[in-house]
């Protein structure tokens, strides 16, 4: 069983999309959350130990993710998807590039 943690700024756009891209696929679980103040869902120490692949949005989010959880990462997998925040939810565009960019990670 892979779970996926998806990670972003505020936890609206790009990482909910993606959580709900993939959380229905076989062999997968998702969460997603957010490393800004103001987050939706604001990243926890348990979603990171929960987590077997963590996927954030851009380098500044695993810079920051490295920076407040060093020791949760210790082992884990952190992928930079690189995904500006120019999307919007479920966005066509957005869907498509979350498909060629995380879809063979998950199989």
């Amino acid at each position: 069983m892979i779970r996926a943690l998806f990670i972003s700024s505020r936890n609206r756009l790009r990482s909910p999309t993606a959580e709900q891209l993939f959380g229905s696929w076989p062999g997968v679980e998702t969460d997603s959350a957010g490393l800004a103040p103001d987050a939706e869902v604001r990243l926890s120490a348990e979603q990171v130990q929960w987590a077997t692949l963590i996927l954030v949005m851009e380098k500044r989010h695993r810079s920051r993710l490295m920076r407040q959880y060093r020791q949760a990462l210790a082992g884990k997998r952190v992928i930079c998807l690189d995904i500006p925040d120019d999307y919007a939810y479920m966005q066509p565009e957005l869907i498509e590039l979350l498909q060629r960019k995380v879809a063979g990670l998950l199989r």
